[in-house]
């Protein structure tokens, strides 16, 4: 049986891949702060407590532990890694990197992990690649045994696909426009969390990820238009508006949406899957977002206490929308 920990685990993205882990028979443990919210737990983990940012604390937890894999879903920047902490203890150190790292616009589509990592736009996808240097420095010089993941736009039924989360989906409902970044027809890679999970896992333990990078990503490819079309009516609208304005200027109203646009969101992103797909050839993505958007909206629906405007972010889309149409 495998032994393998997770430095989080109860994510978006990681809370599929726990329950996915304990399905196959892993022996799953989970190390964080114990604060999770009942939303995402995930029963039959074994839990230990500790704050990873706190070396002396974490090392004290772990003391006695030796792992197949540890998965570290919550390093940002080279700081947070733990190559010290776990070197000589894991087999296999698996860094959650992003898939945003990769050249933004790329030259080329579709993109491959052997895509050269540079992003301009956006100080989070610059940090996850000088992560990913380090590990590969470590890899060089001192042997660790890492693998890279870069998740692309990756979603639960919690997660609204879009800027501006439920503030901009209540303007769609209020039957104003749904502000779209360009022209609405550049294509986006959405992949839920549980068919991620199933190439992750597939990853899990496996002597020929070491030295590697995978992504793993759907290969539904939807223009941005269709994405909130299909959303909206997901939430009964049938009819939605559009009001298209170019990223460069969204970007002058938000600094963090104009990041997260520049720097992701704006260019069409086409992934090939081969690789993990030649390692993990159980790796399929079977749920459509057409599928997926049906539980987003449920959940919604059920759950009023999530359905919280952002008057900021409220004021920022109206603002857009009376300076756009003027």
């Amino acid at each position: 049986m495998k032994k393998v920990l997770f430095i989080g685990g109860t994510g978006i993205i990681s809370s599929a891949c726990s329950r996915l882990a304990l399905e196959r028979g892993i022996d799953l443990y989970h190390l964080n702060r114990g604060k999770t919210s009942s939303l995402r737990a995930v029963e039959g983990v074994k839990q230990i407590v500790a704050d990873i940012r706190d070396p002396e604390a974490a090392r004290a937890a772990l003391a006695g532990h030796e792992w197949d894999s540890v998965v570290d879903w919550i390093s940002f920047v080279p700081e947070h890694l733990n190559v010290d902490l776990f070197k000589g203890r894991t087999k296999q150190y698996l860094f959650i990197s992003s898939a945003s790292a990769y050249q933004t616009p790329p030259l080329r589509q579709p993109v491959t992990e052997g895509t050269l990592l540079d992003n301009p736009f956006w100080d989070y996808s610059r940090n996850k690649i000088a992560c990913e240097r380090a590990l590969e420095k470590a890899y060089a010089d001192e042997d660790f045994p890492y693998t890279v993941v870069r998740p692309s736009h990756t979603y639960d039924k919690t997660l609204l696909i879009g800027e501006g989360g439920y503030t901009a989906l209540k303007r769609v409902l209020d039957g104003k426009p749904c502000i779209v970044h360009g022209d609405g027809t550049s294509l986006w890679t959405i992949t839920n969390h549980r068919d991620f999970a199933k190439g992750l896992v597939g990853l899990l333990g496996n002597p020929k990820a070491i030295g590697e990078a995978f992504h793993i990503t759907s290969d539904e490819w939807l223009p941005w238009n269709q994405i909130w079309a299909m959303t909206a009516a997901a939430f009964g609208v049938k009819d939605i508006k559009f009001l298209h304005v170019p990223s460069d200027i969204l970007a002058r109203y938000d600094a963090n949406m104009g990041a997260s646009l520049l720097g992701d969101k704006t260019h069409s992103m086409i992934f090939d899957n081969s690789k993990i797909k030649a390692l993990v050839p159980d790796f399929k993505c079977t749920i459509p977002f057409s599928e997926g958007v049906l539980e987003i909206a449920e959940f919604y629906k059920t759950h009023p206490e999530w359905c919280v405007e952002d008057k900021r972010m409220a004021d920022i889309l109206n603002q857009i929308e009376k300076d756009w149409t003027r």
